[in-house]
């Protein structure tokens, strides 16, 4: 699947759930009233026996998708993230996660970059609401080749998944030669000054950011930590041991998702100077993604200075 330069990421899991469903007779689509904004509108065209319109009724799509697991297909439930952690975290928390039933929720509409909709619609807590949930997979990938990509490789992995897909256009990002893999992440720029670690839309920040920092004279090496959860360990630790300065950046809440598994880690494994971008402790409102992205301090400029304050907190990190 070849995308163009300016392509939503909720697009590549649009296309490749058509194409996983094509050689995988197990695989069927639900949604809760949403599937065009979710994109599974082409798998409803392409395979109308095997997609489920539930209306708006996202505990009984959950608990429906459950049980078409536990019965041998491999169910794709979509929705709007806000929808999904709270309307329906019961169910999945019980009925898929509890039953280890191999469900893969995938949802658009994460993050500050909704749009008109506003605070009712815009979730910043999913990614970490997710992470809590034992044995649950986290995907949150960066553009429409890596949607497609994770895709792709949930439907081949047994067990329950959470998956992120935003809703706006963005670049596609070359990340060289690596392939995509769960629980494996991509390191798209190098440098031994700071480590920014991003995910979602934010990575093509992080990398404009690095840019920018390099005629500062910083090298700074960009990692895509698409998978929150298993989150790579030994990539992270290895980028705090080699920087010693670590920046996460993502569009979600900075308690408890991206910056909250690194610091985990890092506190326990390798204490690092840690900042974070994201959005602070607030509800959002409506407004035009860029508007919002600039008001929540989602930007180039806030990376470029917390990446600055890392640095200066920098210290040499040795092993115990």
């Amino acid at each position: 699947m070849i995308f163009r330069d300016s392509t939503p990421i909720r697009d590549g899991f649009g296309r490749a759930l058509v194409d996983a469903a094509a050689r995988r007779p197990e695989i069927v689509a639900l949604t809760a009233d949403l599937s065009e904004p979710t994109r599974v509108h082409w798998f409803a065209a392409e395979f109308p026996n095997r997609f489920y319109q539930m209306g708006i009724s996202e505990n009984d799509m959950i608990g429906t998708a459950a049980g078409m697991a536990l019965n041998g297909l491999i169910p794709f439930a979509t929705t709007f993230a806000v929808f999904a952690v709270s309307l329906a975290h019961q169910a999945i928390r019980l009925s898929v996660a509890y039953n280890e039933a191999n469900v893969k929720i995938v949802c658009s509409h994460g993050g500050i970059t909704v749009g008109g909709d506003g605070a009712t619609h815009q979730a910043f807590e999913d990614l970490a609401l997710m992470r809590l949930v034992p044995g649950m997979t986290v995907v949150c990938p960066c553009d429409a080749k890596e949607a497609y990509d994770a895709t792709i490789a949930i439907a081949d992995y047994e067990g329950p998944v959470y998956m992120r897909v935003g809703r706006i256009a963005g670049p596609i990002i070359d990340q060289g030669r690596s392939s995509f893999e769960l629980g494996k992440a991509r390191i798209v720029r190098a440098g031994d000054d700071v480590a920014l670690l991003a995910n979602g839309i934010m990575l093509a920040y992080a990398l404009e950011a690095a840019e920018l920092l390099e005629q500062e004279g910083v090298q700074a090496r960009v990692i895509n930590l698409h998978t929150l959860k298993p989150l790579d360990e030994d990539t992270v630790l290895a980028a705090a041991h080699e920087c010693g300065a670590v920046v996460t950046v993502e569009e979600h809440s900075v308690l408890g998702g991206l910056r909250g598994a690194v610091a985990e880690l890092l506190s326990a494994r390798c204490p690092t100077a840690v900042e974070g971008v994201g959005v602070n402790d607030t509800f959002g409102e409506a407004g035009e993604p860029e508007e919002m992205l600039v008001k929540y301090g989602l930007t180039v400029d806030q990376i470029l200075a917390a990446a600055r304050r890392a640095v200066s907190r920098r210290s040499v990190v040795t092993e115990a």
